[in-house]
């Protein structure tokens, strides 16, 4: 959690910069290809301005929290309609708020306690739905849960069961993102969670680390998710990407050959039950 980053007055938006940005992938785009566009989530910026090192300069500019959500929400509102004109049709929150919820120190790092976090919870919940009500039926939403990529370390752990009935059932996204490469991400229960029609993306390869996944323990995953949630609503990534900075992660380039040979083996990005 980056602890530098605070208000210097009201939030609004004029002319973000990442609408520039898609339109130069978006030319990129071809018949096999579609742009995505990510971008931090709401409940992410509302997060870095009520965290404990940030609360008192927040109140400087906004004497409620309900004024700060509607001044957000109404920012990513106009980004995501500039977007959307701009030719996105597929979008990602990408959302460490939640991964921070589910770890061991989540009270200390909120600075509550356990009834303040369910607070914290619907708060983020609401600012995420607000932002992308109203957005247009044909673009494709969804949200990633980061715990942290940066140079093979993470940032939290914990399992997703403490947010499943908050996030998983009730986020109005077209589908979650969520890391599982290793234990910190507990296990595939809070999956049964997931409201009706929605996918969910697990992310059982890591970018993490060069040794590489064998096939068949990749597929029984997925075969373990599938227990939880319809085989036909699961995809299959990478737990994140790849890096979220220049350093990069601890990887190899035979790791690299073999993510790609990997993706294409595993159907990556699609609905998986085409490749088991």
């Amino acid at each position: 959690m980056i602890d530098d980053t605070y208000l210097t007055g009201k939030v609004s938006v004029g002319e973000h910069p990442f609408v520039e940005h898609f339109k130069f992938v978006k030319a990129l785009e071809d018949e096999n290809t579609v742009a995505k566009q990510t971008i931090p989530a709401p409940a992410q910026f509302l997060e870095q301005m009520i965290l404990p090192f940030a609360a008192e300069n927040t109140a400087k500019y906004y004497a409620t929290t309900e004024e700060l959500v509607r001044d957000i929400a109404n920012g990513y509102k106009k980004v995501i309609a500039d977007l959307y004109a701009a030719g996105c049709r597929n979008l990602q929150l990408d959302d460490c708020s939640w991964g921070l919820l589910v770890d061991s120190n989540a009270e200390a790092v909120f600075g509550t306690d356990a009834a303040g976090l369910e607070r914290v919870k619907e708060l983020l919940l609401g600012i995420n739905n607000l932002a992308i009500e109203g957005a247009p039926e044909d673009l494709v939403i969804t949200t990633h849960v980061c715990r942290g990529n940066f140079h093979s370390t993470y940032a939290s752990s914990g399992g997703y069961d403490s947010v499943a009935a908050t996030l998983l059932a009730r986020e109005n996204v077209d589908a979650f993102y969520l890391e599982f490469d290793d234990g910190r991400s507990g296990g595939f229960a809070p999956l049964a969670q997931v409201a009706a029609g929605k996918k969910v993306v697990l992310g059982l390869i890591t970018t993490k680390s060069p040794v590489l996944e064998e096939k068949a323990a990749v597929i029984a995953r997925i075969h373990e998710a599938a227990k939880y949630i319809p085989l036909e609503r699961l995809c299959l990534s990478p737990q994140c990407g790849f890096a979220s900075c220049e350093i990069g992660n601890k990887l190899t380039e035979p790791r690299c050959k073999q993510e790609r040979r990997n993706a294409c083996e595993l159907g990556l990005y699609c609905a998986v039950s085409a490749a088991l």
